[in-house]
């Protein structure tokens, strides 16, 4: 056996530290294996290929389905990528590629190793051939009020934990094997469209199919309302009477309107049903749409012809079927939120149909202050940018206080992730497709880019035919004299989505009118969020009771259906001009209209 000098043993021992550690480098530089998903569907949940977007959705709790637990403010990760004619029993796989987007992590490699409780998710989307001449791809709604995560039709799978080690080299196999069926029955040969909720002695259920919006979507589409009567409708001593109406405008809901329960067991129901309480129809439209829960009852490209629908269709057939006073100085709008602007356009938009509206704390009616941003003149909506300091983030959501919940950013991110093209179901996408016109590939063109917050201005300055304020006052001298007196608004000034800002800017632009004054109301809630309301829903029918006697032609008896505001026998219309009258039935303001008040409003969601 050769002999090894010292100097040799030396250098062998040297040459494998240097080995060692050359491996160990290599081994940290190889870069970790890309997590994967594979979402597929057997036979079982669906026959079909389907079109729509997939989902994965993560979490470490398990006291409930990870698919409700998504939200802006602490929700948890979720990766979404859009899909084509998915056959069952094959895969669609979600990665690091471009076409998986996700919140609030971007990417899946952003996901540490760790132990998750893991659900698919995938939300169907149909194919319309609009009459328009557009095709595109949507989910439609069968009475869940365009609510994703629980909408028929749609699949997910059932959650399990899984363990992620930031290693696999294969991709984690998920199977979509449960299918939403819809929350009501459906009839025989009916539609699950709007629902099909059940009637009570006082709730009616109405649904009509509608030429227009079917013609505009290419397939039969209905629009329905809950119709809540007062009580006594049904009297024989009543047989002749007819009733004011209410149009409360508010998110999608099967729920009765205002709350009321058969068993008189809320304050509004003991309200309602007390003999000496104003007789009024109250009716909801449910008018859930591809886009979103609610049409916000206006004419849009994108859309559909909302407007025309309710004002033509289906208030016609709501006048025929119940004892409505069928003439605009007897229909108030009203509602908050999406519903106060709702409420405002409807009146807007068809001063011939309605007479009057009281909207709260609306969705924006100046796009000068859509929310934070002014898509006219701001060059991004994210950001405020100057030119020697970093880029300062638009807040979106706040405290009371002031401090901000979310911004802009965020809630948009997270509605990307949801789905492009406006698929998301989200507030700032029906905004857009509402406002907005139709891009070139039929969906709504974009008003910011959704990564950047980008401003296309060439897209913003068509939203105008939309900004309420934009549009009184460039109709003012043909709105202005069905107008004057009718437009009644309310909001804290404190709302948590800065929709007051809007609201000043329409009460500045109003104020101005002279030729006629507006003689508009607007009443603040001091330091009050969104929500906020001067009255409960049962003292605003004291209101509008006044308010539509005020405005009924001179002689009118309106003792049958006014309350017992009218006590002392028969009340004839009043005399007294509008303005007056509303000036003393809102509540006393001061510091320039601004009211200090305990919240005593129903808050919507926005």
């Amino acid at each position: 056996m050769r002999r090894r000098f010292p100097w040799q043993r030396r250098t062998t021992i040297l040459l494998a530290l240097v080995m060692a550690l050359i491996g160990a480098t290599v081994a940290a530089a190889r870069p970790r294996h890309d997590l994967k998903f594979a979402v597929s569907f057997p036979s079982a949940t669906r026959t079909t290929a389907a079109d729509g977007r997939a989902f994965v959705i993560v979490s470490t709790d398990a006291s409930s389905d990870p698919r409700d637990q998504i939200d802006i403010v602490n929700g948890v990760p979720y990766w979404g990528r859009n899909v084509d004619g998915l056959r069952p029993g094959h895969a669609v796989t979600l990665d690091t590629g471009p076409e998986t987007y996700g919140y609030p992590r971007e990417s899946l490699n952003q996901l540490p190793p760790g132990r998750y409780y893991v659900q698919a998710f995938f939300n169907v989307y149909d194919t319309f051939h609009r009459g328009d001449g557009s095709t595109v791809k949507l989910h439609m709604p069968c009475g869940d009020g365009q609510n994703m995560f629980d909408s028929p039709q749609n699949m997910y799978s059932t959650p399990q934990w899984i363990t992620i080690t930031g290693d696999e080299d294969q991709p984690v196999k998920l199977t979509l094997d449960h299918v939403i069926t819809p929350n009501d029955p459906v009839p025989a040969g009916g539609t699950c469209q709007q629902g099909n909720p059940a009637e009570t002695e006082h709730v009616k259920r109405v649904k009509i199919l509608s030429p227009k919006l079917s013609a505009f979507w290419g397939r039969p589409m209905y629009i329905g309302a809950n119709v809540l009567l007062p009580a006594g409708y049904d009297d024989p001593a009543n047989a002749n009477v007819r009733y004011p109406v209410e149009y409360h405008f508010a998110h999608f809901t099967e729920k009765a309107p205002h709350g009321f329960r058969e068993d008189g067991g809320n304050d509004f129901s003991k309200f309602w049903l007390a003999p000496s309480s104003p007789k009024f129809i109250s009716v909801e439209v449910r008018e859930e749409n591809p886009f979103y829960d609610s049409s916000y009852v206006v004419d849009s490209p994108n859309t559909g012809p909302y407007g025309s629908a309710t004002a033509q269709e289906l208030i016609p057939a709501l006048d025929q079927q119940f004892r409505t006073i069928a003439a605009p100085w007897a229909r108030v709008t009203s509602g908050g939120s999406t519903g106060g602007w709702e409420a405002l356009a409807s009146l807007v938009f068809n001063p011939d149909v309605y007479g009057g509206t009281f909207a709260g704390y609306p969705d924006p009616v100046d796009f000068h202050r859509h929310q934070i941003v002014d898509v006219y003149d701001d060059a991004n909506a994210y950001n405020t940018y100057r030119q020697w300091d970093t880029p300062t983030q638009r807040p979106d959501s706040r405290t009371a206080a002031g401090d901000t919940t979310y911004n802009m950013a965020q809630e948009n991110l997270w509605e990307l992730a949801l789905g492009d093209h406006d698929r998301s179901g989200g507030a700032w996408a029906i905004w857009e497709a509402v406002y907005g016109v139709q891009g070139k590939d039929g969906y709504p063109a974009l008003v910011w880019n959704k990564r950047t917050g980008d401003i296309d201005h060439s897209v913003a300055n068509q939203w105008k035919p939309k900004d309420l304020d934009a549009k009184l006052a460039a109709e003012w001298p043909t709105l202005g004299p069905k107008l004057r007196g009718e437009i009644h608004m309310y909001v804290g000034d404190m709302d948590t989505y800065f929709l007051n800002d809007a609201v000043e800017l329409l009460q500045k632009n109003l104020a101005a009118q002279t030729s006629p004054p507006s003689d508009a109301t607007f009443t603040y809630g001091r330091e009050k969020q969104h929500g906020w309301s001067p009255y409960t829903d049962a003292q605003w029918f004291s209101v509008y009771a006044a308010y539509v006697a005020s405005k009924a032609p001179a002689g009118t008896d309106v003792s049958a259906w006014r309350g017992a505001v009218a006590a002392g026998g028969t009340m004839k219309a009043a005399t007294a001009d509008t303005a007056s009258t509303m000036s003393a039935l809102l509540p006393p303001t001061m510091d320039g209209g601004v009211i200090q008040q305990s919240d005593t409003g129903r808050g919507l969601p926005r």
